[in-house]
């Protein structure tokens, strides 16, 4: 589904990733890890278009995707939960949803039920604003506004951060759910360790900006994978 190449980026004169490479494949979850400041949100950025790359290949269902827009990125099937979630906050919970329309086709301009099949709370709140959310119920909404896109590609980059422990539970079942389909690869940039290990088929972690460990969960030493992240 995604193969990046030695994929460098740069701030300005700042190098901040030096030939990463990594796999995502449908039905599978590739977990990011590393800790801050090495570069895991700019690969992310880098993937979804927000940040163009220096050099390297990402290929995407086949497609060498260069120097893409993000909304095209997007209408290929690429959704993205950045950071921070920012949402919309003067857009109710619908409106904020609807924004995903716009890389649709006009017959598919509706919120599918399982939206709020997996996060009823945004059902129970479609008429508030998004900035009127607690922070976990924004995740929640900024999780639900990518998958408006039916993504085949789903980058989150640390859902979890600042979510109470119930939401967090939550999360992790709605990560699950959709690994499961089978349909979507899932790229997940994430500090919280039992979370990742919980979910992720194949680890790729970075050191500042460069991969030193990678490869499937199962060929993996837990304890390895912990004390690289934690250094």
């Amino acid at each position: 589904m995604l193969s990046v190449e030695n994929l460098t980026l740069h701030y300005g004169g700042s190098q901040i990733l030096y030939g990463v490479d990594l796999q995502a494949e449908a039905g599978k979850v590739t977990c990011v890890m590393g800790t801050n400041g090495v570069g895991k949100t700019s690969l992310l950025k880098a993937l979804a278009g927000v940040h163009p790359a220096s050099g390297g290949t990402v290929t995407f269902n086949g497609e060498v995707l260069g120097k893409m827009s993000t909304h095209e990125r997007a209408r290929r099937g690429i959704g993205y939960v950045p950071q921070g979630r920012m949402i919309f906050p003067l857009l109710t919970v619908r409106e904020n949803l609807e924004t995903g329309f716009a890389c649709l086709p006009a017959s598919d301009h509706k919120v599918p039920d399982e939206i709020f099949d997996l996060f009823p709370v945004l059902h129970e709140m479609r008429g508030r604003r998004g900035g009127d959310l607690s922070g976990g119920q924004q995740q929640q909404l900024a999780i639900a506004r990518a998958m408006i896109l039916k993504p085949k590609l789903l980058l989150l980059d640390e859902p979890t951060e600042g979510i109470q422990p119930n939401i967090i539970q939550q999360i992790g079942k709605v990560i699950d759910y959709l690994r499961d389909q089978g349909s979507m690869a899932i790229v997940l940039v994430e500090q919280y360790f039992d979370f990742a290990y919980a979910r992720a088929d194949r680890f790729t972690v970075l050191q500042r900006g460069a991969v030193t460990l990678s490869g499937m969960k199962a060929d993996l030493d837990e304890d390895r994978i912990r004390q690289t992240v934690s250094v």
